[in-house]
């Protein structure tokens, strides 16, 4: 009999503050997800790594975004409206974690579909029951044979 495992959940992080990455980065490891995990500073970049574009060829096509929605260079909601409007990025689920507390953005935000919208600095606690929804439906979602 053939043991079954899941392949990790890649996850895009787009977040321009090194503290609020770092943060977001120790809350994964805390929620036990297996994942790979890209951090993208920019805006401008993080499209370019979504569509597969320059020295991102070869980047993987992400199962998950965080989306920090003050970036250089691309806003995060230009970003969400971008894969939204795009067939083969459209069904990306997103999470915007923003220290913005502007309620029209966050309407706009919700309005292009994201799956959570999470405020910084992140609670803890939310975020990994987040993480446990997004881990309970990704293993259910992909089992792959383990290689021999």
């Amino acid at each position: 009999m053939r043991r079954n495992i899941g392949r990790p959940m890649e996850i895009l992080l787009v977040e321009d503050s090194l503290i609020d990455a770092r943060l977001t980065i120790r809350a994964l490891r805390r929620g036990g997800l297996q994942h790979r995990l890209t951090l993208i500073l920019d805006g401008g970049e993080a499209m370019e790594f979504l569509l597969q574009e320059g020295r991102f060829r070869q980047a993987p096509r992400p199962d998950l975004i965080l989306l920090d929605l003050l970036l250089p260079h691309k806003s995060g909601l230009d970003i969400l409206e971008d894969l939204r409007s795009n067939p083969q990025l459209s069904d990306i689920p997103v999470v915007i974690l923003t220290a913005s507390e502007d309620r029209e953005t966050r309407e706009r935000a919700e309005s292009l579909q994201v799956e959570h919208f999470l405020r910084k600095p992140v609670n803890f606690d939310r975020f990994l029951e987040m993480v446990k929804q997004l881990k309970h439906h990704w293993h259910h979602d992909l089992i792959l044979p383990a290689l021999d």
